[in-house]
């Protein structure tokens, strides 16, 4: 009989152990289950608090517009708002036209520079190259690249490098006969047929944005020089014929970047800014507060050239 009852004994210690461990294990479930409310909670209020964050970076490129600024990431703050069409260019043109309305003294002319998106294609200096005609040894637009970092942690940056366009050009009050002077609209001019080519002015500029036109041509040695490279270059207003010699000639001259002036005349954007592949330049009228440059230049991330020399550089570089 002893032995049947430790047995009976042993057998209800078992059930209330069990009965236990199974009260346990649903207050387990419980307390799991509650966290797990308790996480998606925090969840849903966390991205309550950002903006819905993650619904925005569910979304379809195009949709992407919509999404109010203060939800996107700080590093794209600053890049320019797309125009109805997506079309940057078309914006820009835009831009232009709108202030091709204005007189000259009511415009200044201004270019930004996206370095992020830069990639040292070259294909601005060879399109100014083209537009211009310009010879051996005369670039408007000459991208300079920059090395940055120590092996294995090494980048490259290009910094494409048109003239600065200052607003305290010190290029002009060292020539001696007055052949260059800055326009009412902000561009830099020179006139070939003032100009004796002293070269005072490549000398005092802090950019190295002039070079001179030595007379050459890249068909020199050749039994013949092409047709294509006599051919006349358009620069401000006129039709310049390269001859050595010759009066109103670049050629002994200082020459320099002009914004493509004669397109920008005749509504058109200058040809560095049509051709970047990357649309890393921007350009229009600073005194329109509705254009695209006017924009950017309110970026916290803008630079330019050189300041401490005061020289008012008109066009700024996004870093």
């Amino acid at each position: 009989m002893r032995t049947l009852d430790d047995a009976q004994a042993r057998a209800v210690r078992a059930e209330e152990s069990m009965g236990t461990a199974m009260v346990q294990g649903e207050e387990g479930v419980r307390a799991e289950a509650g966290a797990l409310t308790d996480r998606r909670e925090f969840v849903k209020e966390l991205l309550a608090a950002t903006g819905g964050l993650a619904a925005w970076m569910a979304l379809r490129p195009e949709d992407a517009a919509a999404v109010p600024r203060a939800a996107r990431a700080a590093d794209l703050l600053d890049r320019p708002e797309p125009y109805p069409e997506g079309n940057l260019l078309e914006r820009m043109r835009a831009d232009l036209l709108r202030a091709l309305q204005k007189p000259v003294h009511e415009r200044k002319w201004v270019m930004v520079i996206d370095l992020r998106k830069c990639i040292g294609c070259k294909a601005c200096t060879v399109s100014c190259i083209a537009e211009n005609n310009l010879p051996p040894g005369v670039v408007y637009r000459p991208v300079v690249e920059e090395e940055i970092g120590e092996f294995p942690h090494v980048r490259r940056r290009f910094i494409p490098r048109p003239c600065m366009q200052c607003d305290n050009p010190p290029c002009v009050p060292v020539c001696p006969v007055g052949a260059t002077w800055k326009r009412a609209d902000g561009i830099v001019e020179i006139d070939y047929e003032a100009c004796i080519g002293c070269r005072y002015c490549i000398t005092a500029c802090p950019y190295n944005a002039r070079t001179f036109d030595f007379g050459e041509f890249y068909g020199e040695g050749t039994p013949e020089v092409m047709d294509y490279e006599r051919r006349p270059a358009f620069e401000y207003g006129k039709k310049w014929q390269r001859a050595p010699g010759r009066d109103g000639s670049p050629v002994g001259n200082a020459r320099k970047c002009h914004f493509c002036l004669h397109r920008i005349e005749n509504g058109m954007l200058p040809a560095c800014v049509t051709t970047c592949l990357g649309t890393a330049t921007y350009f229009g009228d600073y005194n329109d507060p509705e254009s695209l440059v006017h924009q950017l230049v309110g970026s916290t991330r803008l630079m330019r050239l050189k300041e401490e020399l005061g020289t008012e550089p008109n066009v700024y570089y996004l870093v």
